[in-house]
């Protein structure tokens, strides 16, 4: 099977650009994850993961929790963001969501094309792997 992959922070939720991200997350608060501003047309995103899906692909999420964050904190991380996803990308039925500790490579049991923001994450990826520029094309390409 054909899967396609997204990280969500910085590549299709703007957290960074979220004022005083950094010291709510050392707080441990969700509001960045739930206010960040999608960063490309999520009407066009959406529409192009649902005719991949309807060609056969997996539409997976795997994103990373807070550094240092508490086991409390995580699981109100994964809330913040699959409201996040609710919210932006609604028409999406993802086939998994996987918001994991922070640090955990991505490429366990999953294959496929990644998009992540950290060339990092890109490197120790497996197989394909694209930075957060240029989805939407990317996408259209794999038609």
């Amino acid at each position: 099977m054909k899967e396609i992959w997204f990280d969500m922070d910085g590549t299709i939720a703007d957290l960074y650009g979220v004022e005083d991200w950094l010291p709510q997350l050392i707080n441990e608060q969700t509001a960045p994850y739930e206010n960040a501003h999608p960063m490309l047309n999520m009407n066009s995103l959406a529409r192009s993961l649902n005719r991949l899906q309807r060609k056969g692909y997996k539409i997976g999420i795997v994103s990373w929790t807070s550094k240092n964050a508490s086991k409390k904190y995580e699981k109100a991380i994964e809330k913040a963001k699959k409201k996040w996803l609710k919210k932006h990308l609604n028409s999406v039925q993802f086939d998994t969501i996987d918001v994991i500790s922070y640090g955990t490579p991505k490429s366990i049991n999953r294959q496929g094309i990644l998009f992540d923001d950290e060339e990092p994450n890109r490197r120790e990826w497996k197989e394909t792997a694209y930075d957060e520029k240029n989805i939407l094309e990317i996408l259209k390409g794999l038609d």
